[in-house]
Parts: structure tokens; sequence; C-alpha cells
């Protein structure tokens, strides 16, 4: 008796195999990095806006580097999102940067000449290696105000200037969420006169540490 071919492989005996479902591709996470120094070189921090899927967001970073050039606050910032991503499970990622020379760089496009960038290179690349999926891309810099604007917020925290109220935020909720601050103030006929304008709405209650300020020598 003949034997009967057995079914090739992948294949039933009702014809070709249904394909195996593929896994979903992970959904993309979006950051917009920016780093700035005042100087460069000069005092530098990073500021990193990263959103869901959704496009909400999900974590705002922020951190003053010490004194460095614009490009390397701009990988700072850049191995920060990615660092946030990689230790929050974030499988795909899409970076969003106004520097054209880094994303450039990162794209393969420029060759890395700096030594202070070289290492900082290295280390951007091998951790984007590590997600399913990564891009970066160039953006202008109106659409990358919010990073923008974390950057120079550490700056100004580290310069001991006040934090600007964000869009929607009123000057008194700034300066109530700011911490203590030192204000200059000129005592006269028993009122104590501030020399700056704080923002506090009136009947605001505030405890006063008084240090008289030596006399200026004429």
């Amino acid at each position: 008796m003949p034997r009967r071919p057995s079914p090739s492989k992948g294949k039933s005996l009702f014809g070709e195999a249904a394909p195996e479902p593929k896994p979903a591709a992970a959904a993309a996470y979006r950051a917009n990095i920016d780093g700035g120094s005042r100087g460069n070189p000069g005092p530098a921090a990073y500021g990193v806006v990263i959103r869901d899927a959704r496009g909400e967001i999900a974590a705002k970073l922020k951190k003053y580097i010490g004194r460095s050039t614009n490009n390397v606050a701009e990988y700072y910032g850049l191995i920060a999102a990615m660092d946030y991503a990689q230790s929050h499970g974030i499988r795909a990622l899409r970076i969003e940067s106004d520097s054209e020379l880094l994303v450039k760089q990162m794209r393969g496009l420029y060759k890395v000449k700096s030594a202070d960038l070289q290492p900082l290179f290295e280390r951007a690349q091998k951790m984007s290696q590590g997600f399913e999926s990564f891009h970066i891309e160039h953006v202008y810099r109106e659409q990358n105000r919010e990073a923008d604007a974390l950057a120079n917020e550490a700056l100004d925290e580290t310069e001991g200037k006040p934090a600007k109220p964000a869009a929607g935020e009123s000057k008194a909720a700034v300066v109530q969420n700011s911490g203590p601050r030192k204000i200059a103030a000129r005592y006269r006929g028993g009122v104590l006169y501030l020399l700056e304008d704080v923002g506090l709405p009136d009947g605001t209650v505030v405890h006063l540490s008084i240090f008289p300020l030596p006399k200026k020598e004429n």
C-alpha cells in the first residue's frame, strides 16, 4: 500500500497554515530635549519633556550640569531622556531636538570631532540600541519651547533667580511654591517696605528673618 506523503512543515491538511500573529509594536513615547549654556562655555543645564503615546506629559526633567558648552548640555539631555525611558520600561522612543549637530551626529551624518562630545556620543549610541524602536528628529526651536524653558529654569535656580510663571499659572502661585527667598526691604517710620514686588495677594502671612545690612560708606 503506497504511503501518503506527510504534510509539509508549516502546512495543514486543509491548506496553508495560518500565519503566526506578530507581537504588537510598542507605542512610542516622545521626548523633547534641549540644552543651553550661558557663555558657551559657561553655566549649563538641560531640560526634557517626555510625553506618552496619548500625548500627555509623563515627566519633566531639568538639571544644572556645571560649566560646559551648549552641545555637551544637549547630549546630557538626550542621555537623561533615554535613561528615564529605559528605567520606566519604555520600549519605543522618539527624540525631538532643535540641535541639528546632535541629530545629524546620532544619525551618522556628521562625524564627532569634539573630544568632549565623543564619550557622550558613544554612550548615547549604545543606549539607543537598547530600544525596540528609536528615532531622533530635528525640530525648530518654536516646537521645543517647553524643554528650553526647563533648561533655563535650572540655570535660573542655580543663579538664585525667581522662577517664571508657567502658562496658566499666576505669579503668586510661583512665589508660594518656590520656597524661601531673600527680599531686600527698608524700615522707616514703623513700616517695613519691600524693595521688590513679590507678587503675593493682600492678606498673605509671611515669616521674616531680619538681618540688618551694613550701611554703604560715602
